[in-house]
């Protein structure tokens, strides 16, 4: 029986606090792709992240307690989380503008 961890999933987080200018992204790049997740991330205008990933639950639930801390500069207040069920859409993970 095929477990449900095993499904690919979505998971879709805004990152609020002192995030942008701190190597936010860059960290939440390379953390993405160390983990095999395909997706993005991006400053939005109010100064959080946010980051789309799809992946296995695993995976995702290890970028999600990255995003909890952060790089050492950053400062994370809080992370809404949103889980979804994947779309397939991302070849890989990238950098949003």
């Amino acid at each position: 029986m095929t477990e449900k961890t095993d499904q690919p999933e979505r998971l879709n987080a805004i990152v609020i606090g002192a995030v942008q200018g701190v190597n936010f992204r860059y960290s939440t790049l390379e953390r993405a792709r160390s983990l095999k997740l395909k997706g993005w991330v991006k400053n939005l205008r109010d100064g959080s992240v946010e980051v789309t990933a799809e992946g296995p639950r695993s995976a995702l639930n290890q970028l999600l307690a990255f995003l909890r801390h952060g790089p050492p500069a950053a400062t994370v207040k809080e992370v809404r989380e949103n889980w979804q069920t994947a779309t397939g859409e991302f070849k890989d993970f990238s950098l949003r503008w």
